[in-house]
């Protein structure tokens, strides 16, 4: 089992609450450390006016209730940046073993235009990485 995990978090949404279910499946043990991140995307013209690591009072929060239902020890990253960069980024400076994160389903136009960062970070990523879905509204990760 992975030592390093890091979980990309969409965060106050209900596919974020899926990636957090799928930790369940994994057999954690007591020295996993788990890295929750977030990523705030910053339009390419704010690039320079918003720092690396932003402050968002509710974000932080967020990270925090989802750190306390957590078994293990546990870090929060909160940056700013392309969201695949970020994470891949991250993975790298903390050596993660294994990247879950999840999947909005995004298929033909709109995967065009906005892009997947699941599969950027699938195709980047320095580890294995773990791709929740969100198949169909209401449907619950059930492992």
């Amino acid at each position: 089992m992975p030592k390093i995990i890091l979980v990309a978090l969409d965060c106050g949404t209900e596919l974020a609450d899926l990636v957090l279910q799928s930790l369940d499946t994994l057999n954690l043990q007591p020295d996993t450390q788990i890295i929750l991140c977030h990523v705030i995307p910053v339009v390419a013209s704010e690039g320079e006016l918003v720092a690396d690591r932003p402050h968002d009072p509710d974000l932080e929060q967020q990270l925090q209730t989802y750190q306390t239902d957590l078994s293990c020890p546990s870090q929060l990253e909160m940056v700013a940046g392309d969201p695949a960069e970020e994470i891949v980024r991250l993975a790298h400076i903390y050596k993660a073993e294994l990247i879950v994160i999840g999947s909005r389903g995004l298929t033909g136009l709109k995967r065009i235009l906005q892009g997947s960062v699941s599969s950027q970070v699938v195709a980047d990523a320095p580890c294995s990485v773990l791709v929740v879905k969100l198949s169909e509204p209401g449907v619950v990760f059930n492992g």
